[in-house]
């Protein structure tokens, strides 16, 4: 398998998505079967949209599982304690300070799997996430962003 088709994910997402997977598998789907048969018992399927909508979902679900399953079957599990203290990668968790507006966020560098901006867990192929990697502690880095430039000063690696 091509380097490139991995999917490189945290320990802890790993057993995230095996539970996720595991409860699509067992509840959601007999789930969907009662929603199918529910609507079927309504009579005509020709012109019944809840057994539509039920079997568009079950198609949907099962898309979701097969996507799921794909991940874990591509997947690498990454051990931060092996990269390099002194550098944004992959799993560091790194404080900025926009120049512009001087405010401070908070991100942990994650792959495109694990990343949730809610939780400030950044895509290492996002924009900002590959203008990060590789900075140390005190440079500056401009990354271009749709808004514009974005400009960025590494205050801290946790």
């Amino acid at each position: 398998m091509p380097e490139g088709n991995f999917v490189y994910l945290t320990r802890e997402r790993l057993v995230e998505i095996e539970k996720e997977l595991k409860e699509l598998k067992i509840n959601g789907r007999k789930e969907i079967a009662e929603k199918i048969a529910e609507a079927r018992a309504h009579g005509d399927l020709s012109e019944n949209a809840e057994y539509d909508a039920a079997k568009e979902e079950q198609g949907l679900f099962e898309l979701k599982i097969s996507k799921l399953e794909d991940i874990l079957s591509r997947a690498q599990i990454i051990d931060a304690s092996k990269f390099s203290k002194d550098e944004v990668h992959i799993l560091s968790k790194v404080k900025v300070r926009n120049l512009k507006n001087k405010k401070t966020f908070d991100y942990m560098m994650v792959s495109p799997e694990e990343a949730d901006f809610q939780e400030g867990k950044i895509s290492v192929t996002s924009p900002v996430g590959k203008g990060l990697l590789g900075s140390k502690v005190g440079e500056k880095v401009k990354i271009k962003v749709p808004a514009g430039l974005l400009e960025l000063e590494i205050l801290e690696l946790v």
